[in-house]
């Protein structure tokens, strides 16, 4: 049986920031769902997010996960006390207990199951997780024999010169046997500077105890400010953009390019530079993104091209033509063959398959047939102050340039509007509608001057 505690506490003042440190973004999730995500594959029995400065908001961003039980700790006196908060839920639990940081969302779930494995085959008491890190300096050391048998952490003051030539560090990540740790936790003393019991502490009063080192020590990189914020953001960019291009994805140049770590890229996918692919996102293989494209919440088929526009919450069908300059958007779905070009918006509207919706052009509330052409400037008028109405266009039909479909209405099937036309009743198929007004010219005409009062 395995139970977790996430340190979810603190209030993070080197942020500078209203929003809870857990709390703020880390490539489309928090740093506190970057920690849940990586304890999914392990299915922890029980998890404990220890929550304290605005814990009601924690709460309340953490609501969709069904399985966490929250544990208050009103006064932040340390990881030590943190966990001291657990013992009446834990009464009489026999399992071990997985001691992680909400501001270190890093972690790969092999490094849990790692530290996990460790703890059970070696029978320990405590297990902790260390990293050999390239630039120790400020970090606590931790000390241990050949075999990886724990002796003690000496905090960077601490070290004598010798000391600080190793480089193994303490992570902040532990795995616990409850039941001897819960003997433990009340014994803990706060005789330190700041007056906090560490759960550290806890550490030196168990046996045995092992270390294990952590494969990659940037895992254990944890964001106390913007700017580890941003530094944590380039190591996961590093991190999904290598595991992107060595599953068959081309990134032409990854620098400029932006991924979450929930979109899925298909093998033979081109991402051209200066696009960003985000949340929920499926490109699937043959298409190319960008350059300078924004794809976010959507689903892009086999062989779409989508040039310097934004796709937001859609979907494209495979085989279709998305830009330069298009807007996407609101459930917008476009079929297959499409080609929707130059400075077109649609919103939350379905285009039929082989429709074209070239240039200059708003389509909102509406429904197109298959092999619809829309020419230049045509408008669907679907807001009338209060409600937004729907507007439908039959197969085959084609709409002149500048053109207002006021809705609700409905176009039938191969139907031709001609150019500048104001259409504001249904027309039937294979018909066509002119609705302006009469051209007029009259020759010879001027406008008459006025006369000046000051002359």
């Amino acid at each position: 049986m395995v139970a977790v505690a996430i340190l979810a506490a603190g209030r993070g003042t080197r942020m500078k920031s209203s929003l809870p440190k857990v709390l703020h973004p880390l490539g489309g999730r928090s740093l506190i769902e970057r920690v849940l995500g990586s304890l999914t594959p392990i299915a922890p029995d029980r998890i404990f997010p220890i929550i304290g400065y605005q814990g009601d908001r924690v709460q309340e961003a953490l609501h969709h996960h069904s399985n966490l039980e929250f544990v208050e700790q009103s006064q932040q006196l340390g990881t030590g006390h943190a966990v001291q908060q657990l013992l009446p839920y834990l009464e009489g639990y026999e399992g071990e207990l997985l001691v992680l940081n909400g501001d270190v969302p890093l972690l790969r779930t092999s490094t849990l199951q790692q530290l996990l494995q460790t703890h059970r085959d070696r029978r320990n008491a405590a297990t902790v997780l260390t990293a050999q890190h390239p630039t120790p300096q400020g970090y606590g050391r931790v000390f241990c024999d050949r075999r990886n048998v724990f002796e003690q952490i000496v905090e960077d003051r601490d070290c004598t010169t010798a000391q600080k030539q190793n480089p193994r560090i303490n992570a902040g990540i532990y795995c616990f046997d409850w039941p001897k740790l819960a003997q433990i936790l009340p014994k803990l003393k706060a005789n330190n500077d700041q007056g906090e019991y560490y759960i550290t502490d806890a550490v030196n009063y168990l046996n045995p105890v092992t270390v294990v080192d952590v494969e990659d020590y940037q895992e254990i990189f944890g964001v106390n400010d913007r700017k580890q914020l941003a530094i944590a953001y380039d190591i996961l960019q590093t991190r999904l953009k290598d595991e992107a291009m060595a599953s068959g994805v081309t990134l032409v140049d990854p620098h400029s390019i932006t991924l979450d770590d929930t979109i899925v890229l298909e093998p033979d996918t081109i991402i051209e530079p200066n696009s960003h692919i985000r949340g929920t996102s499926v490109i699937q293989s043959g298409s190319r993104i960008g350059p300078g494209s924004l794809i976010e919440n959507s689903h892009i088929g086999e062989n779409v091209t989508v040039l310097y526009s934004v796709v937001s919450d859609s979907i494209v069908a495979a085989d279709s033509r998305i830009g330069p300059y298009a807007h996407l958007r609101g459930q917008a779905e476009i079929g297959q063959g499409c080609r929707i070009g130059n400075f077109v918006e649609i919103k939350q509207s379905r285009v039929g398959d082989n429709t074209n919706v070239a240039h200059l052009a708003y389509l909102g509330n509406a429904t197109l047939g298959e092999k619809v052409n829309i020419g230049a400037g045509t408008i669907t008028a679907n807001y009338d102050g209060v409600n937004k109405h729907p507007t439908r266009i039959g197969k085959g039909t084609k709409t002149g340039s500048n053109s207002v479909l006021v809705a609700p209405v409905t176009l039938g099937e191969d139907v031709t509007v001609a150019a500048g036309s104001v259409v504001t009743q249904d027309v039937p198929d294979d018909s066509l509608v002119v609705a302006r007004s009469r051209q007029v010219v009259r020759p010879g005409w001027r406008m008459t001057p006025k006369t000046n009062p000051e002359t």
